[in-house]
C-alpha cells in the first residue's frame, strides 16, 4: 500500500479526515512522523465554556408556578443547544483532532445524560483534559463529577442503604466488562463507594464520611476496609480492564470485529504502562496491522464523525448552527444525549434504511443550502425533551443556511487532478465501477464532488 493511502487512512481514523492540500503536503511523511504530528497538535487542551451558569444552584421559591417551570425548562434547553453548538464548532475547527476524537470516545464510554448542561460541560472538559493521559486518573475524576454521581445515583448510596447502580456500571461498562465479577462483588463495591457525593450548594465533589460504610469488605478475592479508591486500584490491577478498554478502542479505531491477538498486544502495552493512554494509541497507530486492507474503509462513520468531516472538508459555516442538532437527531446521535447508560452501540447500528437515505441526502442539502424534512425517529427516552423542542426548533429550521467555501475547497486541489483522483481522495473504499463511470461523465466539478459525498461509500472510513 502506498504512503498516500496510509496517511489518508490514519487521518480518517485518528482525526476527522484530511484536506487535499494537507495530504499532498504530507505525502512524503513516514507514518511515525504523521503520528507524532497528530499527538503534538493535540497537546493543547481547549475546554468548552459555553455554559456559565448552573441553573440548579439558583435559589428557587418553594412553590414554582407552571410558568416558572416552563421558563426554567426553556433556559435548560437553550443551555443544552449552546453546549452542543460549542462542541460541534470546536470539532470542526480544532487542530487538536486526536484529542477531540478521543474525547468523543470517552464521551460514549462514560455515557451520561442528566439534563444539566453545566455539569455535562464539566464532565466533557474532564474527559478532554485526560483524553490522552492516564486512564486511572480519568476514571477517578469522571467518577467524582456531579454529572456521573447524579446519573448513576451515587448521591443516594449510603451506609445501610447502598445503591448499587454506580458500582455495577463501573465494572460492567467502564472497566472489566460483563462476566468478570459477581453480584457479591457489586454489593461489596457499592458499600465502598458510600459517601461519594457532591455538595448541592457548591456543586463540587465532597466525600461524606457520615454516610460511608467503613466496615470490612471482600471484593474480587481481596479483603479490607476498602474505600472507593481502593476498589478502583483493585479493578485496574486486574489485567482484564486493560483488555476490555483495548478491545473497545480497537473497535472504535480499527475494525468492528476485534482481533484477539491485536487486542492482547494493545492490552500488554496499556497494562505495562500503568494505563497511560498515549503509549497505547501510539502503538496502535504505528502497528502494521492498523493499515491492513481489511481495516481500511470498513467502519461506518458515526453521525458526528460524518457531519464534522463534511464541515472540515468544505469549510462550512452555518447561519444557525442549531440545524446541526437536528441532523444529529435525525441520524441517531445527539451529543450529550446518549440513549442509555451503555451509550451508542455504534457500528452497523448507525445505518438503517431511513438513516441511510438521510445520510445520502444531507451532503447535497448542506452544500446547496437546501430544504430538508426533519422527521428522524426519536429515542423513547428522549421523547419528553423532543416534545419541549418541537415548537421552538424542529418546525423552525427547515432551510439549511450553510455556507461552504467552495473557493478554498477547490484551491486545495492541485491543478490537473483527475476526477478519479478526487474521488479516491474523498472515498475510503476502492472506487466502484458505476461511481467511476458517473464521475468521469461529469464536467461540472461542483456537481461531481456533491455526487461523490452523496454515495453510500462516503459513509465509510
Amino acid at each position: 500500500m502506498n504512503n498516500y493511502r496510509q496517511l489518508k487512512h490514519l487521518y480518517a481514523r485518528a482525526a476527522f479526515g484530511i484536506r487535499f492540500e494537507d495530504l499532498h503536503d504530507h505525502e512524503n511523511w513516514s507514518i511515525k512522523k504523521a503520528v507524532r504530528k497528530l499527538f503534538r497538535a493535540s497537546e493543547i487542551i481547549e475546554p468548552i465554556t459555553a455554559v456559565t451558569e448552573n441553573i440548579d444552584m439558583r435559589p428557587h421559591s418553594a412553590t414554582l408556578t407552571p410558568e416558572d417551570k416552563k421558563a426554567i425548562q426553556e433556559e435548560r434547553n437553550k443551555q443544552e443547544k449552546a453546549l452542543n453548538d460549542a462542541w460541534m464548532a470546536q470539532l470542526g475547527t480544532t487542530d487538536a483532532q486526536l484529542r477531540e476524537k478521543m474525547t468523543l470516545f470517552w464521551h460514549n464510554h462514560f455515557a451520561c445524560n442528566i439534563g444539566n448542561a453545566y455539569y455535562e460541560q464539566e464532565l466533557n472538559n474532564v474527559t478532554r483534559a485526560n483524553a490522552l493521559g492516564n486512564f486511572k486518573t480519568l476514571l477517578l475524576q469522571v467518577s467524582q463529577t456531579p454529572a456521573m454521581l447524579q446519573f448513576l445515583n451515587n448521591q443516594q448510596n449510603r451506609k445501610g442503604h447502598p445503591n448499587e447502580n454506580f458500582a455495577r456500571e463501573l465494572m460492567e461498562l467502564f472497566t472489566l466488562g460483563r462476566g468478570h465479577y459477581t453480584e457479591q462483588d457489586i454489593k461489596e463495591s457499592a458499600r465502598s463507594f458510600t459517601g461519594w457525593a457532591y455538595n448541592g450548594k457548591t456543586g463540587m465533589y465532597a466525600f461524606n464520611p457520615k454516610v460511608h460504610d467503613g466496615g470490612e469488605k471482600t471484593f474480587l478475592g481481596k479483603t479490607g476496609n476498602f474505600m472507593g479508591e481502593d476498589i478502583m486500584d483493585i479493578i485496574t490491577g486486574n489485567k482484564q480492564t486493560a483488555i476490555f478498554i483495548s478491545a473497545k478502542l480497537y473497535r472504535y479505531f480499527v475494525n468492528d470485529v476485534a482481533d484477539a491477538d491485536h487486542v492482547n498486544q494493545m492490552a500488554e502495552v496499556f497494562y505495562n504502562s500503568k494505563y497511560e493512554i498515549t503509549p497505547l494509541l501510539q502503538f496502535m497507530l504505528n502497528a502494521d496491522w492498523f493499515y491492513d486492507d481489511k481495516n481500511i474503509g470498513n467502519l461506518i462513520k458515526s453521525p458526528v464523525d460524518f457531519l464534522v468531516g463534511l464541515n472540515r472538508q468544505f469549510y462550512i459555516k452555518y447561519q444557525n448552527p442549531d440545524v446541526l442538532i437536528q441532523f444529529q437527531r435525525t441520524l441517531g446521535q445527539v451529543l450529550f444525549r446518549p440513549p442509555n447508560v451503555a451509550g451508542w452501540a455504534g457500528g452497523r447500528t448507525w445505518i438503517d434504511s431511513s438513516s441511510l437515505m438521510y445520510r445520502m441526502k444531507i451532503p447535497s442539502t448542506i452544500l446547496n443550502a437546501g430544504l430538508i424534512d426533519f422527521t428522524g425517529k426519536a429515542d423513547p427516552e428522549d421523547e419528553a425533551y423532543l416534545a419541549s423542542q418541537r415548537k421552538q426548533q424542529l418546525n423552525v429550521i427547515k432551510r439549511v443556511q450553510a455556507e461552504p467555501d467552495w473557493g478554498k475547497f477547490f484551491h486545495d486541489i492541485p491543478a490537473g487532478t483527475s476526477n478519479d483522483d478526487i474521488a479516491r481522495f474523498m472515498l475510503e473504499p476502492p472506487l466502484d465501477k458505476t461511481v467511476k463511470d458517473e464521475i468521469n461523465q461529469t464536467t461540472d466539478m461542483k456537481s461531481m464532488v456533491i455526487d461523490i459525498v452523496s454515495t453510500p461509500e462516503y459513509q465509510l472510513c
